[in-house]
């Protein structure tokens, strides 16, 4: 999948192409749906599959205050939308330019003038250009103007519910991995480096790995059943976020507990994968630094209760 970056990037012999134009925040089961028609649909007409996204996410340049942690931050966005068969992604930086860009403005140089469009799938709830003024209707009357097709979708829907970025946002920041899970696809996972002068130890005789400080979107304060990926090496794990409340001044970390553990080189620059399953409890204090060690090995028990279960599945 060829990835540009600007206008200026794309070949001037790229040919006819599908689009699509969204944030993909998530890469979720509606994005994907869509997605698969627009690949499919590609390759009936001899045309090239492309996804236009944005850089920063429009919202933390328009209403900065308001805007949201992603589920998928720009790299895991784009090898997401790779797995799809598109054949191109273009990511445009949000500039004031771009917001100010009309409708209009945006069909005739980006859709025809850069990707000879000649079809556009978006769904219904679609709106683009300034101030999101154009919607799926004047899309298609911009296309019935310079000459592609619009096909529109309806919702797709889970738990009778639509699929959306902010709804699974939500179900993370809840902790309610199993609806996002459903809604995603896929189970919700974080990439992050070790934390800076941390490494690994055996601190309360459970080898642990805490992450360096994450910007993005992390489920509730708790507990939780995990893997995490240490370069390529896959363990089991059980992972804490929060403050750890039980030693006094808050010290927010995202601590994850290796099962079956043996040592294995670790820096500071070494890539985690941290995926998440079942969430086992809230995050709580105790009276005592034995009286958490006792608990996390009660979570390390249900833990692996769990992962036998899901292993059988």
């Amino acid at each position: 999948m060829h990835v540009f970056r600007s206008l200026a990037e794309i070949p001037s012999d790229v040919g006819t192409s599908i689009v699509t134009v969204g944030n993909f925040d998530g890469v979720h089961c509606g994005h994907r749906a869509v997605l698969a028609q627009l690949v499919k649909s590609a390759r009936s007409l001899n045309a090239k599959a492309v996804a236009v996204t944005f850089t920063p996410h429009p919202t933390r340049v328009l209403r900065p205050e308001h805007a949201p942690q992603l589920i998928t931050p720009d790299e895991v966005k784009l090898d997401l939308l790779a797995q799809t068969g598109l054949d191109a992604v273009l990511v445009l930086p949000f500039t004031e330019e771009l917001r100010q860009t009309t409708a209009e403005e945006f069909a005739q140089r980006v859709l025809v003038g850069a990707l000879h469009a000649v079809e556009v799938h978006e769904g219904e709830s679609f709106h683009f250009g300034y101030r999101g003024a154009g919607s799926v209707v004047s899309l298609q009357e911009l296309g019935a103007k310079y000459g592609f097709r619009v096909q529109v979708f309806a919702p797709f829907l889970y738990a009778g519910a639509p699929i959306s970025s902010s709804r699974i946002r939500a179900c993370i920041a809840n902790g309610n991995l199993r609806d996002a899970r459903h809604l995603l696809g896929r189970n919700f996972s974080v990439r992050s480096t070790p934390a800076p002068g941390r490494g690994y130890g055996t601190r309360y005789a459970v080898p642990t790995i805490n992450l360096a400080p994450y910007p993005e979107l992390l489920p509730a304060h708790g507990v939780y059943v995990t893997n995490l990926r240490v370069g390529q090496e896959v363990f089991q794990s059980v992972t804490n976020i929060g403050n750890r409340p039980t030693f006094g001044a808050d010290s927010f970390a995202v601590e994850s507990h290796l099962l079956d553990f043996h040592p294995l080189a670790l820096d500071e620059t070494t890539p985690l994968e941290l995926t998440f399953f079942h969430r086992l409890r809230g995050e709580q204090k105790f009276a005592s630094p034995d009286l958490l060690k006792t608990q996390i090995l009660r979570d390390v028990a249900q833990a692996r209760r769990y992962l036998g279960l899901r292993a059988k599945l």
